[in-house]
This record gives structure tokens, sequence and C-alpha cells, in this order.
């Protein structure tokens, strides 16, 4: 029972919830015989309440927090980044042999050791502890660092995409990010998809863009896919057989890329940027993918096949189609 939704007007004084201040508005008292008698009677029901609350979020033991102050001792205070007031999430950090840093939040069952913890990571594939009950921090810690040597060779390859083209999409990529959307000029980009076990194999390809200028760069691809070299980074594989040198931030601007869609003028739409543009040469403008669906769907001279839509560009009045958006 939750006793506030009873007494809305009660509020709480301390972050234990054991202080109120307020209002109770009650029936019961005039069935009592006096008012002290409904007061010890109010105690008691108040009482059983919290100690309800409290059965459902139990609390550690005292054991708890003298065994976690040990544990962080022998890991060194150096690697611990935030510890909540409950002592129950701990974020470690480390660094990695390419000086990058990642962080590991560490959710401690009350039961700790005898029941394992909930860690979440930016790690590319999902981290599973081995736990048993002998475990401790510096246990997690060590199968954290672990499972950081696995995916060196992968931030290195993306790092280096990251440093030398322009990355549209993720804005901010973390390390759990396996995308990248390339910018390739002529509001043309190039998503690809890294396997982050196999990072050196050629990663899933799609080309974004006008069909006029994508084209040409999925047939030089497809005809030279043979020519992969797996001694060769990402970035040199991908502008070899592309035959095309991606714009660098050594000597463009990221504006240049950042093309704003027809329809709603802007950039970004929420997590979405203009993905869709018209094939005519003299034309090429982007739009969102969503905005020019729901441009089309509102004409009546357009018509729809299944989930594809075909109509006139907004500019050009040329044809053009786009597919339902989908969640992403």
């Amino acid at each position: 029972m939750d006793f506030l939704s009873v007494c809305p007007l009660l509020i709480p004084q301390n972050k234990e919830k054991t202080m109120y201040d307020g209002f109770v508005s009650v029936c019961r008292l005039q069935q009592s015989p006096s008012l002290a008698s409904f007061l010890v009677e109010f105690k008691s029901i108040l009482e059983k309440c919290l100690q309800s609350n409290q059965a459902s979020h139990p609390q550690p033991p005292p054991k708890f927090y003298s065994r976690l102050i040990a544990e962080i001792e022998r890991l060194g205070w150096d690697r611990l980044v935030y510890i909540d007031p409950s002592f129950q999430k701990v974020h470690l950090k480390s660094t990695d042999v390419g000086e990058r840093q990642h962080i590991i939040q560490v959710h401690l069952h009350p039961q700790h050791p005898r029941e394992g913890p909930v860690c979440v990571t930016e790690l590319p594939v999902a981290f599973d502890v081995r736990w048993s009950s002998k475990c401790d921090l510096e246990a997690v810690y060590h199968q954290f660092q672990q499972a950081l040597a696995v995916y060196q060779e992968f931030w290195n390859l993306l790092d280096e995409i990251d440093q030398n083209t322009w990355v549209l999409e993720p804005e901010k990529p973390t390390r759990n990010a396996t995308r990248r959307r390339i910018a390739l000029g002529n509001n043309a980009s190039l998503q690809i998809d890294v396997d982050p076990k196999h990072p050196r194999m050629l990663p899933e390809c799609r080309f974004l863009g006008a069909d006029h200028v994508i084209n040409p760069l999925r047939e030089n691809l497809n005809t030279r896919i043979d020519m992969w070299d797996l001694a060769d980074t990402l970035l040199n594989n991908l502008q070899r057989l592309i035959d095309l040198k991606f714009p660098s931030p050594a000597n463009t601007k990221k504006e240049d890329f950042s093309v704003e869609c027809g329809i709603c003028y802007a950039y970004r739409l929420e997590s979405e940027i203009p993905d869709k543009a018209c094939d005519d040469s003299r034309c090429g403008q982007p739009f969102h993918q969503t905005c020019l669906y729901e441009w089309l769907r509102a004409l009546p001279t357009s018509r729809q096949s299944f989930n594809t839509i075909f109509g006139e560009c907004p500019y050009c009045s040329k044809p053009i189609t786009v597919k339902m958006p989908t969640s992403r």
C-alpha cells in the first residue's frame, strides 16, 4: 500500500521518507473513542506501510559496505569514477593500449557477492560477466580489461575513419557504435556497418544519395570487391575500391556536406539527416525520407505501390520515389 496515494497532502521531510508533514483527511476519527486511540492506530498503520516498502527494496547488510570498501582498496581508488549514496552503483574506468578511456557501470546486488552484479558498458558486443560467490570487483574489472583488448583493432580502424573523413552519423560516435555514415560529396554518402569481431572484413555497405551519383560508386565497389585487402585498413580499402578520395577535415568543412532538407529547411530532424535526393543531375535537392514521404503522400498526383510512393520532386517536378520510413 502507498499511503501517499491515500493521503496526498502529506509531504516527505527526509530522503528515507520516515518523516512527513501535512494534513490527513480521515473518517475513522469519528468512529474512534478518543483522539489518542486514533493516533495510536494511525501510527501502527503507517509503520506497517513503511515496513512493507522497505521489504520490497531490501537493504544490504552491514558487512556489504565493509566488504565493498575493501574491494575498492584492492582494486585502487584511482580506478573509481563514481559511487552512489547507496553504495550499490559503482563506475570504474580503464584506459586501453590506444589511450582510450572506457567506463564500466557495476550495479551490485544487495546480497553481493553471493549474487552477481549487472554490468553496463559501451562495448560493441554484450558484456557477460562470469561470476561466482568468490568473485569481487577486481574480477569484474579484469574481465572488462580482457574484453577491451579484443576490440582494439575495431576501434583503431574506426578511429582512423572518424579522424580523416566527415562522419555524418552518428554525430558523436560512442564506442559501441558499429555504423558510420561517411560524406562522399555531391549530396551522397556511404553507410558502413563493421563487424566488431572481424573489423578488417568488407563491411556492410549502403550508398545514399541521387542515383546518378551513387550508381557509379556502387558499380565500382561491386566490380572490384575481389581487390579487398585484409592487410589494409577499412578507409584505404573503401577509397581504393570505390575509386574516390573521401572528403577530409584537413581540406573541407562539414557544412559543405550538411545540406538542409528542401522541405523542412532543417539539417537534422530528430536523429534523421537528409538521405534522399532528387535523381535529376540539374537538381539533386536532398530531403529527409520522412519529409519527402509525407509531402508526396499528401499530393493527389502521387501513387503508392506497397511501401513505395511515386511522385514529383517538390523543386524540379522530375519523377522521384521514396519508401515508407521505418523506425530506427
